[in-house]
């Protein structure tokens, strides 16, 4: 039992408010992982997979009208609604728990109310923070038991006077018009209920790790970021990390768990995973920055992954995992599209409907067998690529910061920024076409700064000031890149191979954080010659080449009319500094055309 006294009366209090049929602590222990697999196997969560070909790992369905993070219906309850920004849904503090707390209020009867404690990050590490979530969803308990480290450790962690964010999850109906997900930053709470989707229900993962870290890092003097790191090694045995932000479903986890291509083999390069997701950044003692992945799993869309795509994720999955909204064979086996192996013969799809390959609908549109954002759960401790300093309680030193999104003409393959200031401009004006882990249009472009506009807890505008900042207290600051592996030809076909091949953009990134690497000098930033990248094996024509680094004026100068339009949504509140590089760049490129 916990010897927090705070922890102990909300806890309390929950009870009385939920009304469960019992209340369980998550101490976990394998015993309670066990117990825990059974009961939910019994009640018919889960699925146990086949043991011989998925070991330990079971099978999840959700509800139809319940697979992607519901942005829409997701609030930051602060008092004041510019606090939140155009970037977010306001919700009044009051309101939010009056509306929540009616959804709430015996919405646990029948149920088990799991409290489970847990740590995001290491426990006891100065990066961590600590989180207790009550819930009545099994399936999230075991989910958090894989993402976060939880149990009796993080109770003594956390002692008889620490402080916690305080994460409350129901299910209550699963009613799409019952479903609020909230945010409220000044209490250090979150409230999410009608919802079992992992975005919107597993709390230490964007809600706790994003959307309220972001606004206790600003206060603290840090940074929460959506973002990978990634390790480098190269023949000598050195290392260096990256970060980078991407959003979901654009092949962050992709990179996070790169191979080396046959083509850079002989260079001896070794990959290190540190995080696939989310990474937390402080100045460290020696004047850089330093970034720690807080989980402890990934959860990652399965669609895709592939062994050609992802070969490490594939790995990682192979034992101890939950997977969600995929294909279920009649022997107990899992698929998806773009995938491994044939399609099985006798299945049923994510909705739960029997299935096989070439169904389609009335209309004569095929019928996918696993929903476009289904998911795997898996330790990260099982991925081969896992650096062994994923859990060193101080982090990682980052060399170089990377964004980027999903255009099609516009960025070239990598840009390098002038300086810092300017690395926040590319970071802020990010934009990518959606995805299907997004509500909305797939295709559709947004605006993303920094892959963070469904996870910034506060203003962007006050977010994008907080990066400046950050930018002037760092004695020694990482270089700034944005990247675009989606660039296409005329004919539609992408002109870059992605997956592995990246690393060959990462080489020059890292070539030129050391002072090195062939680059020319644009109006948009420091770009790689046509002769910069180590192309070998790839037999790229030296125009296609020419082609992924262009600069093309006129897309933009279209381009800066997008930014405009999109600074100009914070109207005061954007720092002139935003402004003065947006003049600048526009300068840049007049200044080019008279040339």
């Amino acid at each position: 039992m916990a010897k927090n006294l705070e922890l102990q009366a909300w806890v309390s209090e929950l009870a009385k408010f939920g009304q469960p049929d019992r209340v369980v602590w998550i101490d976990g222990s394998q015993e309670e992982k066990e117990r825990l697999e059974a009961e939910a196997v019994s009640s018919k969560e889960l699925t146990r997979l086949n043991p011989q070909e998925h070991p330990g790992s079971f099978y999840h369905r959700s509800d139809p009208n319940d697979v992607a993070r519901s942005e829409h219906l997701t609030y930051i309850c602060c008092k004041r609604k510019e606090d939140a920004g155009p970037n977010n849904n306001w919700m009044a503090p009051e309101e939010g728990y009056r509306k929540a707390g009616e959804i709430f209020s015996g919405s646990m009867k029948g149920r088990a109310m799991y409290v489970i404690p847990f740590s995001m990050g290491v426990i006891g590490s100065p990066f961590s923070k600590i989180g207790v979530q009550i819930t009545d969803s099994i399936y999230v308990a075991l989910n958090m038991r894989i993402m976060t480290r939880v149990g009796t450790k993080v109770l003594e962690q956390l002692g008889a006077n620490g402080k916690f964010t305080k994460c409350l999850h129901g299910k209550a109906d699963l009613n799409v018009n019952r479903r609020l997900i909230l945010h409220f930053p000044d209490d250090n709470a979150i409230w999410s209920v009608g919802s079992g989707y992992g975005g919107n229900a597993l709390l230490g993962k964007k809600c706790l790790s994003l959307r309220i870290a972001s606004f206790l890092a600003r206060q603290e003097g840090w940074l929460a970021e959506h973002m990978l790191i990634l390790g480098i090694e190269d023949k000598k045995g050195k290392v260096e990390y990256v970060t980078a932000a991407f959003p979901s479903a654009c092949g962050k986890t992709n990179l996070a768990m790169l191979i080396p291509p046959e083509g850079l083999k002989a260079k001896g390069y070794k990959i290190w995973t540190v995080g696939d997701d989310i990474a937390w950044l402080r100045i460290g003692p020696d004047g850089r920055l330093w970034a720690m992945n807080p989980e402890a799993g990934f959860f990652g869309v399965a669609p895709g992954t592939n062994s050609k795509s992802n070969p490490n994720a594939l790995a990682t999955i192979k034992k101890n995992s939950i997977f969600t909204n995929v294909v279920l064979s009649d022997d107990g086996k899992v698929w998806w599209e773009d995938g491994e192996g044939p399609a099985p013969e006798k299945a049923t799809d994510w909705r739960g409907k029997p299935w096989k390959p070439g169904l389609k609908d009335a209309q004569g549109k095929p019928v996918l067998g696993a929903h476009p954002n289904g998911r795997f759960t898996a330790p990260a401790s099982q991925c081969p690529s896992i650096s062994p300093h994923w859990e060193d309680p101080q982090g990682v030193p980052i060399s170089a910061i990377i964004f980027g999104g999903r255009r099609e003409r516009v960025a070239p393959l990598v840009i390098e920024s002038l300086d810092w200031n300017h690395g926040v401009y590319l970071g802020a004006t990010v934009a990518s076409e959606r995805t299907a882990a997004q509500d909305g249009k797939i295709g559709e472009l947004r605006r993303d700064p920094m892959a963070m506009l469904p996870f910034c807890g506060y203003n962007m505008a006050d977010y994008f000031r907080h990066w400046l900042e950050m930018g002037k207290r760092i004695p020694k600051p990482p270089k700034i890149f944005h990247v675009n592996w989606f660039r296409k030809d005329g004919k539609g076909k992408f002109l870059w191979p992605g997956f592995g091949d990246n690393l060959r953009v990462l080489e020059w990134i890292l070539a030129r954080t050391g002072g090195q690497g062939k680059a020319r000098k644009t109006p948009i930033g420091y770009v790689p010659t046509a002769d910069a990248l180590d192309i070998s094996g790839l037999n790229m024509p030296t125009e296609t080449m020419q082609k992924l680094v262009e600069v093309r004026r006129e897309d933009w100068e279209t381009e800066l009319e997008g930014h405009k339009t999109y600074f100009d949504t914070f109207g005061q509140r954007l720092s002139p500094e935003m402004w003065k590089q947006h003049h600048a760049l526009k300068d840049r490129l007049k200044s080019a055309v008279a040339a």
